[in-house]
């Protein structure tokens, strides 16, 4: 399918947001590609809360606000580094819920998502829990790519893959 040049600059690399090395690693590639293909890139950050009961409700409100300033703060903190280092501003995102269900939402919502940006942990706990979930239940009607990034990649690398 060949699209229209709108639609090709409004390509979205969407990057998952988390705490680990390889996040930032995946979110080096993305960058760069999007740089390189005059595109944009997504940050998301899915925030996963236990459900309590009734008696846990204040808590759990002042629990959730809490993740979501942290959530928005990481976003902001990542968004100006990008800025700063390859002249893009992303777009930020934070959903509630589980990772694999907000990441398949957004993918679902936005025509203009093209590729998922994943890193991979090179510990001996494996590629990391989001690898490994999308790696096993990736359904067959996923209409992008899923790019998984080697954690242990260095810059040079990244700018010789891209």
């Amino acid at each position: 399918m060949k699209y229209p040049d709108r639609m090709r600059r409004r390509r979205k690399f969407l990057v998952c947001v988390d705490d680990t090395p390889e996040c930032r690693v995946a979110l080096s590639y993305a960058c760069r590609r999007a740089r390189r293909s005059h595109g944009q890139v997504m940050l998301l950050r899915v925030i996963e809360l236990e459900q309590g009961g009734e008696d846990w409700l204040a808590i759990a409100e002042r629990m959730r606000a809490e993740a979501r300033e942290e959530a928005e703060r990481l976003l902001q903190g990542l968004a100006g580094e990008i800025s700063a280092k390859v002249e893009i501003m992303p777009e930020l995102i934070v959903r509630e819920g589980k990772w694999y269900d907000e990441i398949m939402k957004l993918i679902g919502e936005d025509p203009h998502v093209r590729l998922l940006v994943l890193g991979a942990g090179a510990g001996p706990e494996g590629p990391g829990p989001l690898v490994s979930a999308l790696a096993g239940k990736m359904p067959t009607t996923m209409r992008i790519p899923v790019t998984v990034v080697p954690g242990t990649l260095t810059e040079d690398q990244i700018d010789d893959l891209v």
